[in-house]
């Protein structure tokens, strides 16, 4: 067997591996953490548990996180640092999930990622787009 096959196999076994043990967790730094739905409150006090709930759902799903841990996002999280946090290296390939994201959020709130993106961008940035504009989460089955 030639050595690039088996760098390859050995790659293809450690991605394997560390999406069985990682796969659909949010990195370690975000999910340690508590709850954060009193600073979502507190953030957006005129806003609805559940539209809350609904937009960190659909960013979660975005990004292949379990849907269980969108609570510990707070709304001072930058989409980059989740995204650099997931992806420490330049060279790995990504699965497109700020490509995911900027489709859900156009095809659920009808909200154009491009239009407010900048580098720093929170989440709590992008909620406020959504929730100052009066925006509702259509629903898609």
């Amino acid at each position: 067997m030639a050595s690039s096959t088996i760098l390859l196999i050995c790659a293809l076994i450690a991605f394997a591996i560390w999406a069985i043990k990682d796969g659909g967790r949010l990195p370690k730094a975000f999910r340690q953490r508590s709850c954060q739905g009193a600073a979502w409150m507190g953030a957006f006090p005129g806003a609805k548990k559940d539209e809350i709930r609904r937009f960190l759902s659909l960013f979660v799903s975005a990004f292949a996180f379990n849907d269980d841990q969108k609570l510990r996002l707070t709304p001072d999280d930058k989409i980059l640092e989740i995204y650099r946090a997931l992806y420490p290296s330049r060279w790995l390939a990504d699965a497109l999930e700020v490509e995911t994201l900027a489709e859900e959020l156009e095809r659920q709130y009808g909200l154009s990622l491009q239009t407010i993106w900048h580098e720093h961008l929170t989440l709590g940035q992008l909620f406020s787009h959504i929730h100052a504009r009066g925006l509702r989460a259509e629903v898609h089955l």
